[in-house]
């Protein structure tokens, strides 16, 4: 599949009826792990592409970052949506060539978040750069999806109405998609996805929430992403299984995990 026919399949499932799950890889492997299984599309996580090189989140450069897309989209056949942060740009000049370039490396779309790093854009900054990624987004061939965040729920600042107010108004400057990480509970969701006529995206598998696919489904929510949580889980249960080893001086791990062979069939069924 190439760029066009995945960018053509990431517009689908957001057009089509019902949610689907988009999974947050970190590395090639985990990505075709996932194609294998049947996911329809894939999100990159910047925390897991990080931690995975053994540095914190805002280490990789852009430069590092575009690699890393260019070899997932390479070495899978479903569409990327990449975790951008803020498009690694002060200016909204420099969101949009960071989106050209980030839509160049075979992207089919991609979330730009309102968060610099360090505090909140104020609202009418934050929507000169939405409005610069859409303009950008609309540029290039085939088009890239736009995704904008609304970071408060995840940077300190609970206030719903405040992030309802700026998805509403990023969805205005013309975002393909709307996501505010950090919703929690039923009325949270439905008050988001009330208030916009937009595709939603929900981090699900987070701290204090509860709901499942079948209930977000129902609210409405068109797309469920997990961020970390993948990487997190692989890595946390390498962890447990490497403690094993060095306080009880045992290898039971090794006798309940998946035998090499399942790995090969999985890449490379047939």
């Amino acid at each position: 599949m190439d760029q066009a026919a995945k960018v053509a399949a990431f517009q689908k499932l957001h057009a089509d009826p019902g949610c689907f799950i988009i999974p947050n890889p970190w590395d090639l492997g985990s990505a075709r792990m996932l194609e294998a299984m049947g996911f329809k599309a894939l999100a990159t996580t910047s925390a897991g592409y990080n931690l995975s090189r053994g540095q914190v989140d805002g280490d990789a450069t852009i430069e590092d970052h575009f690699a890393h897309f260019r070899e997932l989209c390479a070495g899978v056949d479903v569409p990327i949506n990449a975790d951008f942060e803020n498009a690694y740009a002060d200016t909204a000049a420099g969101v949009a060539d960071n989106i050209r370039h980030a839509a160049g490396t075979g992207l089919a779309g991609g979330s730009l978040e309102d968060y610099d790093g360090t505090a909140i854009y104020d609202l009418a900054e934050a929507v000169e750069r939405v409005t610069a990624a859409v303009e950008a987004a609309r540029s290039v061939n085939p088009p890239f999806v736009l995704t904008a965040r609304a970071e408060n729920l995840i940077r300190g600042n609970p206030d719903l109405g405040d992030t309802i107010k700026r998805l509403q108004a990023y969805q205005e400057a013309g975002a393909d998609v709307l996501y505010a990480p950090g919703l929690k509970t039923a009325d949270e969701v439905r008050a988001v996805i009330s208030s916009v006529d937009r595709p939603v995206n929900v981090l699900g598998g987070i701290s204090g929430m509860t709901l499942n696919f079948q209930e977000m489904a129902e609210l409405g929510v068109k797309r469920i992403s997990v961020g970390g949580s993948l990487f997190r889980s692989a890595y946390g249960k390498a962890m447990a299984d490497a403690r094993e080893m060095l306080d009880a001086g045992t290898f039971g791990f090794a006798t309940s995990a998946p035998p090499l062979p399942a790995f090969v069939k999985l890449f490379r069924p047939g």
